[in-house]
């Protein structure tokens, strides 16, 4: 009888919790997709690239900033698989191309495939629609990653040609270093002249552009004449730099616009096993990130997507760090890792962002959502 007792017992206990209502099955979100009334799908995209940046980059600077950042306001968050076609560890060319094109190549290759043929970019689609774009980055311009969206060329160490490649993608709005590959060329051709000749305003290292008016429909800004300096030795452009470009792109627009911003030096801190020069770069580009949400909530119609090429230096925050006060680094290389990045986004089409999958397909939902 007392064994009865028991089993009924316990199929009541198994049937009491059976019949409560299951609270942690809610999908996703009440998400702040709709509560924010978002549009079902964007009319711009805004694309951020952190290089170099990987989780660790991230904590450091999360933990170095009173345990806070705003890439923690993103509805949504994903991982992407780096590698490249030739090798488990990508360079930001092979991986920039990626998410630019929607294919894996080899390290070094700009906006082209493995045959060194070229592929043509989510910018360039944009411009085929009718759309408005823009590249921002902390670098020369023609660096891997901004050269990936508007560029062919099948070396990113050659600056002069993917220069010239450039000339023929329209991009409504350029801002970076690397004046030095358009007037102070090898082979002795000025083509700062072919961008004025081309429609642009041109605005040359020497000027203060922050409070100039852009006064032509294409606009280029040359912030130095090879590479901006690090933020922590007086670089403070690229927040003004991506809130003008956004105001530029939007200003009476009625197709839309895709807009790439880069935070370039975070990988340089990487590459040099630098975590002050990690965490300064790091936080100015949340700094930028905040900016950029504050947009996105706002507009309604605007996907912001925010994720690396890769991870550098194989960071590790060591016991010893504290709080706000220094990270006690460990370094496995002073190049790229093979690890997975993280892929965090907001606004219309956001929620495809979840999941684990290839960096080319951060182009094939690109695509998807503007209706390609």
């Amino acid at each position: 009888m007392k064994k009865i007792i028991q089993s009924i017992l316990v199929l009541l206990v198994f049937t009491f919790i059976a019949c409560q209502p299951d609270t942690d099955t809610d999908p996703q979100p009440k998400t702040v997709q709709k509560k924010e009334g978002y549009a079902e799908k964007p009319k711009n995209i805004i694309l951020m690239v952190g290089d170099g940046m990987g989780l660790p980059q991230i904590t450091a600077g999360m933990y170095m900033n009173k345990n806070k950042l705003n890439l923690e306001r993103m509805a949504y968050i994903g991982l992407s698989k780096t590698h490249a076609a030739d090798n488990l560890v990508t360079d930001s060319a092979a991986g920039a191309t990626a998410f630019a094109c929607g294919i894996k190549t080899y390290n070094g290759a700009i906006g082209v495939d493995v045959q060194k043929k070229p592929v043509k970019t989510i910018l360039e689609l944009a411009e085929d629609n009718g759309m408005k774009t823009g590249l921002v980055a902390a670098c020369v311009i023609q660096h891997a990653t901004p050269a990936s969206f508007a560029a062919h060329v099948d070396s990113r160490h050659k600056y002069e040609e993917i220069t010239e490649s450039m000339l023929n993608t329209p991009v409504d709005i350029m801002i970076g270093g690397g004046q030095k590959h358009f007037d102070e060329r090898v082979d002795k051709r000025n083509l700062l002249d072919s961008l004025r000749k081309s429609g642009y305003q041109v605005i040359d290292s020497t000027q203060k552009w922050q409070n100039m008016d852009f006064t032509s429909e294409k606009v280029a800004v040359f912030t130095a004449s090879v590479q901006p300096k690090p933020f922590s030795q007086g670089r403070k452009y690229l927040k003004k730099a991506a809130n003008r470009s956004i105001e530029f792109l939007n200003k009476e627009n009625e197709k839309g616009f895709f807009l790439m911003i880069e935070g370039s030096q975070i990988d340089w801190g990487g590459h040099a096993n630098n975590i002050d020069y990690v965490v300064s770069e790091m936080k100015e580009f949340d700094d930028i990130v905040g900016e950029v949400i504050d947009f996105v909530e706002k507009d309604k119609e605007t996907l912001l997507i925010i994720t690396a090429d890769h991870e550098t230096g194989g960071l590790a925050i060591n016991p010893k760090s504290m709080m706000n006060q220094k990270i006690e680094p460990g370094w496995t290389t002073d190049y790229h890792t093979a690890t997975m990045v993280p892929v965090f986004a907001l606004g219309p089409g956001a929620k495809d962002f979840k999941g684990i999958y290839e960096n080319t397909a951060i182009f094939d939902k690109m695509k998807k959502l503007y209706g390609f």
